[in-house]
């Protein structure tokens, strides 16, 4: 499903470009611009990127993002459009793994966060992608939550996470479950079925990898 994946980053790098360089976007504190450096550090600079998931490291990380996002905006959306193919998450092998959910998020994340936004109508064969990780994000995003969580994705199927104990039941499109999975859970079309503390709880908890 790697087309989703470049259809995607291309419809990402147009809203970039139509919304400018200090568009507002669902990463806390993050312009378009601030997203944009992102994602080239992602795919350009292994070194950098690894801080994304490493706290010793986020430092470097930081400073290089910084020093992307200096760069003049049409270049630098130029290059989230355009990803090397040497990068070890954007090469033909790795392009579906790596970004199917990947770009689809970012492109979520700059479309909500500006008012009026609609959902958009995806085909089943890209909700039926998104699913498929959607359900693995599931199990590490929700490992630390002290509830049964029964994850439904009607016309798509289910799948269980947390660690047990209070029965909570999220429903959603795949594509709604990935962006609340993934901490957008404000901008994430997802019903909630739990105990008003335990809704308060997963609206609000800092979920993600």
């Amino acid at each position: 499903m790697a087309r989703y994946a470049q259809s995607e980053r291309q419809l990402l790098a147009d809203l970039l470009l139509a919304v400018g360089p200090d568009a507002p976007t669902l990463c806390e504190g993050w312009t378009a611009r601030d997203l944009a450096a992102h994602l080239v550090m992602r795919e350009r600079r292994p070194d950098a990127a690894a801080g994304i998931l490493i706290g010793p490291l986020r430092g470097h990380s930081e400073r290089v993002r910084t020093s992307l996002a200096a760069r003049p905006y049409p270049e630098l959306v130029d290059m989230v459009r355009a990803a090397p193919w040497w990068s070890p998450v954007s090469n033909p092998l790795a392009d579906a793994a790596a970004n199917t959910m990947e770009f689809f998020i970012h492109h979520e994340d700059v479309r909500r966060g500006r008012p009026g936004w609609r959902p958009r109508e995806l085909s089943r064969e890209q909700q039926e992608a998104l699913w498929r990780r959607a359900k693995g994000v599931a199990r590490l995003a929700l490992r630390r939550v002290r509830a049964a969580v029964r994850i439904q994705a009607p016309g798509y199927g289910e799948t269980t996470a947390g660690s047990g104990g209070t029965q909570v039941r999220l429903v959603g499109a795949p594509g709604e479950l990935a962006i609340f999975l993934t901490g957008r859970q404000r901008a994430a079309r997802v019903q909630v079925d739990a105990t008003p503390e335990m809704t308060a709880f997963l609206r609000s908890a800092k979920l993600g990898l």
